[in-house]
This record gives structure tokens, C-alpha cells and sequence, in this order.
């Protein structure tokens, strides 16, 4: 994998000249959709989809103010590659700080060790009870749990809080049912003792910058200094039996499409040594955090055009994989990337340990957000932009992971899965959670979803299911 990161400034260069051919431009969004649309024919031993390096970097070289109608029209390809492959649903989670200690050096992240202005706080077991019990109340099954790196909150620490969310339960139904984490690069054995918690979904890491010298640059000091051991970390976490793993950057610190072939470089690398592509990809842009002037004056900041850009283009590249968007957008920027291939969400974030419960983030949040409002204002605004909110956990509890997970996308299938199980787990939210307009609105939907299923069993199945949730029947899925 470096050898082929170090070929990723060359390509760049390389293709300049063909991005200013709309012909060719064209050519590879067609490409992009011919590759998804036949993506249930197999070859001898992978399914054909997505985009190579070079016509990815053909269309990240487009430059979208001279040709507005390319990037129109790289936006209906993403849109109808996403819609194709996952459906209208979008996976709604949160995320569970459980400490901020941290002996890291990020220049960017307000957590790092020499921040004196941020108050530092590690959750108690009654403190990380409170938190889930809110986060349940609000109607959220998927969290995503995070931590600092610091000796004095260890891993086995983190173990004990995950066992611990996984028991919290409220009325009327809450429970988390499926646990993704975002914690420091761990060992092949650590990665086992995770598995056998039992509650993982996906292992997350980001690489913030593929580029080598920006990330030695960025982390000065602290374990996380080490540009190779982070990098190949997916490869404990896949021999540690973690088989859903989830890779991002964060846009800000070098060029935008250097690290948008250093994810696709990464996800290539993954998908050919393992079989395990990633499960998804991450897409965070830098924001202000506390005490942090490369937060506050990014390096190479990136405009929302060529952010809308970028997505769009991972979208068409790797269309079988999960993009996630978080809270750091406003919501004015994420109802933009809805329609060019996100189908992950985090809704009514905060990024403190204790926010969720003590309704503030006081000095302890590790970065600015800009978009505040709570899950059930989200929720409601996806009903009215045609989506269809899921907490669908299904796929953990189906044996519907890893390489199953991949030879189900890749075959363009999972939509068979998603769509139902979405509108179960919604179905779910209108009974326990939602108030009046949203229910009455998100009833409607699920009625016209229903309607546009044209195989009578699978539409008679589906509604017995969503009759045993009107019974109080729950957990339910496909």
C-alpha cells in the first residue's frame, strides 16, 4: 500500500489534461453506473463495480466552476449510484464520548494532551448509564463509542464501558442494539478481546492524512505519531477477527484529492489482500476545536463545492461501501451531500463526555459542530427529502458481515435487506418515540413504500412484520 500512495501525486498530474475533456468526463460517470448496474454479475472471483484510481482522479481534477454542467451531472450519477445500490434510507446513530483524556499530539483536535483550556472528564458507570438511557429515549439503537488515548483510560476500561452500554435498556423498548467504535490503534490480541465482546459492529479508524509528511507533521509526539503502525491497522483489526472496519480522513490538512485516493488506494488495498472492502467511509471536514490554530485556519480548506465534489466521486468509486456524514456540516451542507451518496448520519451529536445528560458541552467538547438540533428535528427533516430513516442492525445478528456483508453489496442485493429492515426500525420509532407530526407523516411513508412492492409475498411478509410491531413485537428483521 505506501508504493501506491506514493504514485498518488504522479496520477493527479497525469490526469489533468483528460479532465478537461467532457467527453471523457462523460464517459467514466457512465462507466460508474454500467459498473453498479451490473454489480449482480459475477465474475471468477470478485463483482465488477466502481471506479480505478485514475478515472477517479480524472473526475477529482474537474474543475466544477468552469463546467457547473459536469458537476451536475456527476451529481445524478452518485445520487442514482447510491439509490441503485442502498435505496432512499439513511442510517441514523450517535455518538458516546465515554473520555477525553488524551496523550496525543493532534495539532487539530482539541483533545490533545497540551490543551490546558479543556476541562477533562472520564464517565463514571452511573454517568455512562444516563447517557444511554437519553440516547435511547431520543430513539437511537446504533451508537458509535470514542474515547482520547491516555494510560489512565485503558482499554480494558473501554471494554468495561462497552459491556456495560450493551446492557442499559429503558422503556418503553430502548436498547442499543449494534455498538461501532472509534478508539486508537490496538493490537491483534486487543482486536480479539473487542470481538469477543460480542457487541461490535464496525472498527473505525481514520488515517486523517494519507499524506506522509502532513501526518508526521500533524502529530508531533504521542503513540499515534507512527504513520505506518496507524496505517495498517485494519490489518490487526481483520486478523484480530474485526471484520467490519470502517476508514476515513479528515479533509482540511493536505490537498483534498490526494487523500481522496489515499481512502480509495486504502479501500483497494483492503479489498484485494482480504476480500473486505471497507464497510464505510468517513468523510469529516476540519472545524474549529478548542485551542487549535490549525482547526481554525486549515492548511488546505476545502469549499463546499469541491467537498460536494468529493463525495460524489467516492460515491461513484466505491459504491458498495457506507459514506457517513456527521454533525460537523450544517445542516444546510448536509441536506447538499444527501443527494450525492451519503447513507450514514449522526443526529442530535455532542462531542463531551456527559453532554447528552447534563444538556451541555460545556469546555469539553473535542470540536465545533454546526448542526445542533436534536435527532427528532433530523428525523423529521429526512421524511420531508423523501428519505427513510433506518436503525437497522440486522446484518450484526444475520451473520451478514465481512466478506458476507461484501458478496451481498457487491451484488447489488443488500437493498433487498435495507429497505425492508429500515421500515421496521422506522415503523419502530413512530410507535415508541416520534411525536404527532412526525408520526403522522412517517405513516404515510411507510404506506407508499409498501406500495411499490410489486412481489406479493415479500409485501405480504412486510406486513405482517410491521403488524407484529404494532403489537409491540420488537427487533424484527429480514
Amino acid at each position: 500500500m505506501l508504493q501506491s500512495l506514493k504514485q498518488i501525486s504522479f496520477l493527479l498530474e497525469k490526469t489533468k489534461r483528460e479532465a478537461a475533456s467532457s467527453y471523457r468526463v462523460r464517459e467514466i460517470l457512465e462507466q460508474a453506473k454500467a459498473r453498479a448496474a451490473l454489480s449482480n454479475v459475477k465474475s471468477s472471483s470478485h463483482y465488477v463495480q466502481g471506479l480505478s484510481l485514475e478515472e477517479s482522479a480524472i473526475l477529482l481534477n474537474i474543475n466544477i466552476d468552469r463546467n457547473p454542467e459536469l458537476m451536475e451531472e456527476l451529481r445524478q450519477t452518485a445520487l442514482w449510484i447510491k439509490e441503485a445500490i442502498y435505496g432512499k434510507r439513511m442510517v441514523i446513530f450517535a455518538p458516546l464520548y465515554l473520555s477525553n483524556l488524551c496523550a496525543e499530539g493532534c495539532l487539530y483536535c482539541g483533545y490533545r494532551s497540551k490543551n490546558r483550556a479543556l476541562s477533562r472528564k472520564v464517565l463514571s458507570d452511573e454517568e455512562i448509564v444516563k447517557e444511554v438511557k437519553e440516547l435511547q429515549r431520543q430513539g437511537h439503537r446504533r451508537l458509535l463509542m470514542l474515547c482520547g488515548d491516555h494510560p489512565s483510560y485503558s482499554f480494558q476500561d473501554f471494554i468495561k464501558g462497552v459491556r456495560l452500554v450493551s446492557s442499559v435498556i429503558t422503556e418503553p423498548f430502548g436498547k442499543i442494539r449494534r455498538i461501532n467504535v472509534e478508539i486508537p490503534a490496538l493490537t491483534v490480541e486487543q482486536f480479539k478481546e473487542l470481538k469477543a465482546t460480542d457487541s461490535i459492529g464496525t472498527y473505525a479508524l481514520f488515517q486523517e492524512t494519507y499524506h506522509r509528511e502532513t501526518y508526521e507533521k500533524m502529530h508531533p509526539y504521542g503513540p499515534k505519531s507512527n504513520y505506518e503502525y496507524r496505517l495498517y491497522t485494519m490489518d490487526r483489526a481483520l486478523a484480530g477477527g474485526i471484520d467490519d472496519i470502517g476508514i476515513g480522513a479528515l479533509f482540511g490538512l493536505y490537498d483534498y484529492r490526494y487523500e481522496v485516493l489515499g481512502l480509495l488506494t486504502h479501500a483497494q488495498y483492503l479489498d484485494q489482500h482480504y476480500h473486505v472492502g471497507p464497510h464505510t467511509i468517513s468523510i469529516p471536514r476540519l472545524q474549529p476545536a478548542s485551542n487549535s490554530k490549525v482547526s481554525m485556519c486549515p492548511p488546505y480548506p476545502v469549499d463546499d463545492k469541491n467537498f460536494e465534489k468529493l463525495t460524489a466521486i467516492l460515491r461513484c468509486a466505491v459504491p458498495y461501501t457506507g459514506i457517513i456524514l456527521s454533525t460537523r456540516e450544517s445542516p444546510e451542507m448536509r441536506r447538499i451531500l444527501y443527494r450525492v451518496g451519503i447513507s450514514q448520519i449522526s443526529a442530535g451529536s455532542k462531542t463531551a463526555p456527559g453532554a447528552y445528560s447534563q444538556k451541555k458541552n460545556g469546555h469539553s467538547s473535542q470540536f465545533a459542530l454546526n448542526d445542533t438540533r436534536s435527532t427528532s428535528e433530523v428525523i423529521l427533516e429526512l421524511l420531508r427529502l423523501n428519505f427513510i430513516p433506518s436503525w437497522c442492525t440486522a446484518c450484526y445478528r444475520a451473520n451478514r458481515t465481512g466478506k458476507n456483508f461484501m458478496n451481498i453489496a457487491k451484488k447489488g442485493d443488500i437493498h433487498n435487506f435495507c429497505h425492508p429492515n429500515s421500515l421496521l426500525t422506522f415503523a419502530e420509532y413512530l410507535q415508541d418515540y416520534a411525536d404527532t407530526s412526525t408520526r403522522i407523516e412517517g405513516s404515510k411513508i411507510i404506506e407508499r413504500e409498501l406500495n411499490k412492492i410489486h412481489i406479493p409475498k415479500k409485501k405480504k411478509l412486510l406486513q405482517h412484520y410491521l403488524q407484529r410491531v404494532k403489537n409491540n413485537e420488537r427487533d424484527l428483521f429480514f
